[in-house]
């Protein structure tokens, strides 16, 4: 996973690509050897490592379990600034997509029946579990300034805002490492939002445990520096991102090898001359390696 900055990776650094933003053509990638550049996906990563050792909450959490990598995302637009992808979430039940007349209310084609799976990322020979994706610049260009966090750190310096994301996607992760964490209501239900005013008070916690154990400060100082400043400091910017950037690994459609009519006839839908027409969108890449970043 260690990214090389080589023009020319061997089969062990060829799934992870160099990802740079400059000044000037902020999505911009390439493979430039610069000794001061800082690796941001790296630096990410170590600071996972540390909370999820001070904070109690995460401690289920093997960051080895997890990639970062980086996806472009302008400081000056809208959008998140992190994301949690699970890849351990189970197939589907079978499926199809139809399409019923309007005046009649009948079923008029359908598609393929189809399962929609999981992608397997692998480093070495350890399946990854989740991604986690970071949109650079706006992830390290945001402050506490005037954002819904604010509350939360009263008199606290605006980079925390960056810790604050960086716990809250761990957050996210399932302690069965079977999803995306469920939020359980009062009533005992899961409710079927991820975000909850809770959930925010809850990662807020946690960051404020985590700075009361007076982690080394050289662990999460890049958080101080917006992107500008990192240039300007380090000569660069890299991270990690796939080889197919700006797409990564996501939930893909398979169409089931016997489109049997038992699995019609299952779902209660008798559809004697309904069109049936192909697959339903293409197909996303389902098995990515070290090979393919």
């Amino acid at each position: 996973m260690q990214n090389r900055l080589s023009r020319r990776p061997t089969c062990s650094e060829n799934f992870l690509r160099p990802f740079s933003l400059t000044p000037r053509t902020r999505n911009r990638i390439f493979a430039t050897p610069q000794s001061r550049v800082i690796n941001y996906t790296e630096r990410l990563t170590m600071l996972m490592q540390d909370i999820v050792e001070r904070v109690p909450s995460l401690s289920f959490i093997d960051v080895a379990d997890i990639l970062v990598f980086a996806r472009s995302g302008r400081s000056d637009a809208e959008g998140a600034f992190a994301t949690c992808h699970c890849l351990s979430l189970p197939a589907s039940e079978p499926g199809y997509y139809f399409w019923r007349d309007r005046a009649s209310g009948c079923i008029t084609r359908r598609s393929e029946w189809f399962v929609t799976k999981s992608p397997v990322v692998m480093i070495g020979q350890r399946r990854i579990k989740y991604l986690l994706s970071f949109a650079l610049p706006r992830f390290s260009d945001q402050s506490l300034d005037r954002s819904r966090k604010e509350r939360f750190y009263p008199g606290a310096e605006g980079w925390m805002a960056k810790l604050d994301t960086v716990v809250h996607e761990l957050y996210h992760v399932d302690p069965m490492l079977s999803g995306i964490r469920r939020l359980e209501r009062e009533d005992g239900t899961y409710s079927a939002n991820c975000h909850s005013h809770r959930f925010f008070e809850q990662v807020a916690g946690m960051v404020q445990t985590y700075m009361a154990s007076k982690p080394n400060p050289d662990v999460y100082d890049f958080l101080r520096h917006d992107f500008g400043a990192l240039e300007a400091r380090h000569e660069g910017v890299v991270g990690t991102s796939f080889r197919t950037f700006p797409s990564f690994p996501q939930r893909y459609i398979e169409r089931l090898a016997v489109q049997a009519r038992q699995l019609v006839q299952r779902a209660g839908d008798d559809l004697p001359g309904v069109q049936s027409f192909g697959q339903p969108r293409p197909f996303r890449a389902r098995h990515q390696d070290e090979e393919d970043q």
